[in-house]
């Protein structure tokens, strides 16, 4: 059960929405070297409520990424935030013998929160029975986007350039996958040296998602341009779409937390477009009638000076048909 459960009014699109929030929610966690501790937001209304399992990015924890979780927690989904073991918040040492199986230990977080729906479920106060365990969701940023799409069906290659296992997740219905990084063949020596697992081979990440990329976005770990951050887009199969957003770096106008100091190219006008776009797209994503993303898509399309462009491509009866 958590030390402390906070509700808090959010007051977004106009609307105040009261927003109920508990941690930390403690899982066990045999053969990780601690529990897992975990954040988890809920509105405080309503019922069958689809989940989002959030991933952070390298050292950040539950407590990061308020712009998203307020708001996805107050449009109608459970947001879990689980803390990884590279977070801040733990200190763990670089000589630590878990620090190279670390990519791993963050998947593993992630199923386990799966795992443990009924724990995170009796931690809030008022949240027992209205949560839809049908409707499920994963997310990330970073890092925390390449852990959330191993669950979507990317895998992770060897020195030789075979996939590794396959840990995608049959429960995962979705995905939001924030500044991804790309394809292993442009890692810079030093990345391919000390980050291995950034290996990525997306042919097998089926799942349906969303990929947010920025078209300003340089990483010192590719010999490639921001358009590195696009390769999940291009090199996966099935439903995808792609919202590149202009001027963008990788916090994406601040998604990682209100006035952050790593955030480089500050900008409420963008993280309000990420919010609603990917707000549409998991609502759509799980709930096949709902018109949100069509809505959405088009508003941008239509927009006189858009903060960003939409890319989607459809599997139907076996091809696929692409928009732009």
């Amino acid at each position: 059960m958590p030390d402390s459960s906070t509700a808090n009014t959010q007051k977004i699109a106009g609307a105040a929405t009261t927003v109920v929030s508990a941690k930390p929610v403690v899982l066990p966690a045999m053969g990780r070297g601690e529990d897992l501790q975990v954040r988890v937001s809920a509105p405080a209304t309503g019922g069958d409520l689809p989940v989002i399992v959030f991933s952070h990015g390298y050292g950040w924890s539950m407590n990061g990424y308020a712009p998203l979780a307020d708001f996805w927690a107050a449009h109608g989904f459970v947001v879990v935030q689980p803390t990884h073991l590279d977070s801040r918040t733990l200190g763990l040492p670089a000589e630590d013998p878990r620090t190279p199986r670390i990519w791993r230990f963050r998947i593993e977080d992630l199923t386990r929160v799966l795992d443990g729906i009924d724990v995170l479920e009796a931690s809030v106060p008022g949240l027992a029975g209205r949560i839809d365990r049908d409707r499920i969701a994963v997310a990330g940023h970073s890092w925390g986007a390449q852990t959330a799409s191993t669950l979507l069906g990317a895998r992770v290659l060897d020195a030789d350039g075979v996939p590794g296992e396959d840990m995608s997740d049959p429960r995962v219905r979705a995905g939001v996958l924030l500044a991804l990084t790309g394809l292993g063949d442009d890692l810079t020596p030093f990345a391919a040296e000390h980050f291995p697992f950034m290996r990525p081979s997306f042919d097998t990440m089926t799942t349906p998602a969303l990929i947010v990329a920025g078209d300003n976005d340089q990483s010192h770990l590719s010999t490639r341009g921001p358009d590195w951050f696009t390769d999940p887009y291009t090199h996966s199969p099935g439903n995808k779409s792609l919202l590149t957003l202009l001027d963008a770096e990788h916090s994406l106008g601040g998604i990682p937390g209100y006035e952050v100091a790593e955030t480089t190219d500050e900008s409420p006008a963008r993280v309000a477009l990420i919010q609603q776009l990917t707000t549409a797209f998991l609502r759509s994503a799980l709930y096949p009638d709902d018109t949100g993303w069509l809505a959405a898509a088009t508003a941008l399309a239509e927009d006189p000076n858009p903060l960003g462009k939409l890319q989607s491509k459809y599997v139907i009866a076996e091809k696929a048909t692409k928009f732009t």
